[in-house]
């Protein structure tokens, strides 16, 4: 097996195992179909305007959540805007996180918020780093002169 074979192979293989382990949707599936050879770096460019979004509304909950005064509309808004960032690029564990804090907004309840900010961020850095791992998978497969298979 060459060398890009291989690394298609270990692209399929890490991709296949993003969705079945909830990490992604069919939503990225969607932003795969858009990207083409006059926008080839069409999903980095989404899910990095979607990384600098997560990082900004993680920082803005952790201190609505530090109010003397808990805020849970604006809370709960914030979170809003999460699951819809995360939904469009189909970062569905992300988004499942999301739905959970949504409901303890809608019940005041800050120790549930708190447990729910804690989850949201770990999600999210997860699918962080497994979305780096293949836009790497990516570039290596480009470099060595391979074409990015694309999944059925």
């Amino acid at each position: 097996m060459d060398v890009v074979s291989q690394l298609q192979k270990q692209f399929v293989d890490y991709s296949t195992s993003l969705y079945r382990e909830g990490f992604l949707d069919d939503q990225f599936v969607q932003l795969q179909k858009l990207q083409d050879e006059s926008n080839p770096d069409f999903v980095v460019e989404v899910v990095s305007l979607f990384f600098e979004d997560s990082e900004k509304l993680i920082n803005n909950l952790a201190s609505a959540l530090q109010q003397q005064i808990v805020d849970y509309k604006q809370v709960d808004a914030h979170v809003h805007q999460f699951k819809g960032s995360s939904s469009s690029i189909g970062a569905q564990r992300v988004k499942n996180a999301c739905v959970a804090f949504r409901a303890h907004c809608d019940g005041r309840n800050l120790e549930g918020c708190m447990r729910c900010l804690q989850q949201v961020k770990f999600e999210y850095s997860l699918v962080k780093s497994k979305l780096e791992t293949l836009f790497k998978l990516e570039q290596q497969i480009l470099a060595a002169g391979g074409s990015i298979p694309v999944l059925a």
